[in-house]
């Protein structure tokens, strides 16, 4: 490319200098799943964090958790505490947890109590200690737990600063990367804040009678990191860290497929409505109230799936052994698809999970099959997870739009209010908006009999027939065909025969 005249460089020239420059900081896995996630790649190696939160919040477990994958990863970890408590009761609380490997503690893993050297000679001496140790250990992580007991024997904020300075350069010299754990929540100004690359947030929410454990990425210095409030939970695996899907997913990881092909619904009448089934990698709603059948069209469609294009029916109301009943009633074997790994029935009760772990769990099961059919039913189940209710659409429009960018067809449900009636209660504008096809299902009362009427409102890019039908099921499966011709107000739940009808 020619130099412009007075030697400067042209505009793009720079550009791609500029981002040959960028440097690509070498991260430390923290083996906590989800937590890297946020991290985008782990901590960066040779910088300082601060975990804070109330007590109980998982401090200790984290910092812990994180040291044994450490370890695991070839690393070697400090452990030093600046709190009263003894090590045997730290390792009594933590032999519970499955991360915990008592072969590991003296070894690969160092524990120090820094307790006395504080109260009985100050932070200078803590200091000193801590560098004996790094080296001593050739510590690759040092985490020192009770930083809020170094910060009262402080007389000033300058010594805090100081402090932290200090411990920060004699771990930066050794290639060490730090944490510090505080039980006080510190605010943006504090001399913690301003030392360290950054702070990690653990808290807990109470929603109804629920709590729901949190954790928020405050500062990142020089590090992108997913921002924002994160759901996690603490069992005997230790701590898990479930990413908002909107944020992890806030552009799909895959492209998909442009193909146009159509895949079949599971009942040719439906087909033939749709112009010949639903394309690869669609979306359909099917909205109805309880009873109509929504579950039943959903049974229909993963009954379609082969070896080749598995499904997973994602349910929250029926146990895969009603569902295998339900499906055997209508001619389908269940049984046989998932003896063949064409299917999987993955149950989720509403009494538990949070909602992006149930939305990690859904994306997970797909990748593990390798799924290209899946039933979500239903939504409104998967909205009732969810402590923010602001958060429901942004959701729903990651999770789609990841599935589609595997090129995964899905048939949701959403259960209507109300039996009858003229008023239609449809999901979210900005819901309704991203499905391809939207299907009606409605009761209608005819000649003193209650039938159930399915026709469809919206098929994206494509022609399709608008005629009211109607819903039947039994041994053949589900059956979809044409009624309701001689009548009029049909949508109302309450038609008329129209004269020669």
């Amino acid at each position: 490319m020619p130099v412009p005249a007075g030697g400067a460089e042209p505009p793009l020239t720079r550009t791609r200098q500029a981002a040959a420059m960028v440097e690509v900081l070498k991260r430390v896995e923290t083996g906590i799943e989800g937590l890297d996630a946020l991290l985008r790649g782990g901590l960066v190696a040779g910088a300082s964090y601060v975990v804070q939160g109330p007590p109980g919040a998982g401090k200790t477990i984290l910092a812990n958790q994180l040291a044994f994958g450490h370890v695991r990863n070839g690393g070697r970890v400090l452990v030093a505490t600046l709190l009263s408590e003894s090590h045997e009761r730290l390792f009594q609380c933590l032999s519970t947890l499955e991360f915990f490997d008592p072969a590991l503690v003296g070894d690969q893993i160092q524990f120090v109590s820094a307790f006395d050297t504080l109260e009985q000679e100050g932070l200078d001496a803590v200091v000193r200690l801590m560098r004996q140790e790094i080296g001593r250990q050739q510590a690759s992580l040092l985490i020192v737990d009770g930083l809020l007991n170094a910060r009262i024997r402080a007389e000033t904020t300058l010594d805090t600063k100081k402090f932290i300075s200090e411990l920060q350069g004699h771990a930066a010299f050794a290639g060490c990367t730090v944490l510090l754990l505080t039980s006080s929540r510190l605010q943006e100004g504090s001399p913690e804040h301003t030392m360290v690359d950054g702070v990690i947030d653990l808290g807990e929410t109470l929603v109804g009678s629920r709590a729901v454990r949190t954790i928020q990425l405050r500062k990142t210095r020089g590090s992108a990191a997913l921002s924002g409030l994160h759901e996690c939970q603490i069992d005997s695996a230790g701590l898990t860290v479930f990413p908002r899907l909107e944020a992890l997913y806030s552009h799909p990881s895959h492209p998909g497929s442009e193909t146009m092909e159509s895949i079949s619904t599971g009942s040719q009448a439906l087909n033939d409505m749709l112009g010949g089934g639903v394309s690869i990698g669609s979306t359909t709603l099917v909205m109805g109230p309880s009873g109509i059948g929504k579950t039943s069209l959903g049974l229909a469609f993963v009954a379609a799936a082969s070896p080749v294009q598995p499904a997973v029916h994602f349910g929250f109301y029926e146990s895969p052994t009603r569902l295998r009943q339900k499906a055997s009633a209508f001619g389908y074997d269940f049984a046989e698809l998932e003896r063949s790994g064409a299917l999987l029935l993955s149950w989720q009760p509403t009494t538990e999970g949070l909602l992006d772990q149930v939305g990690a769990r859904l994306l997970k099961q797909v990748d593990s099959l390798g799924a290209k059919r899946v039933v979500i039913d239903s939504l409104g189940a998967f909205s009732r997870l969810a402590f923010d209710p602001a958060r429901i659409n942004g959701f729903f429009r990651a999770l789609i739009g990841e599935l589609r960018a595997r090129d995964v067809t899905m048939l949701m449900t959403w259960e209507m209010r109300d039996l009858f009636g003229a008023e239609v209660s449809a999901p979210s504008p900005d819901l309704s908006s991203i499905v391809d096809n939207l299907i009606l299902t409605r009761f209608v009362e005819l000649d003193s009999r209650l039938r159930r009427m399915l026709s469809l409102l919206k098929v994206r890019d494509s022609d399709y027939d608008p005629a009211l039908h109607e819903l039947c099921m039994g041994p053949n499966g589900v059956v979809v065909r044409k009624a309701f011709e001689g009548a009029s107000a049909v949508l109302s739940g309450t038609p008329t025969q129209s004269e020669g009808g």
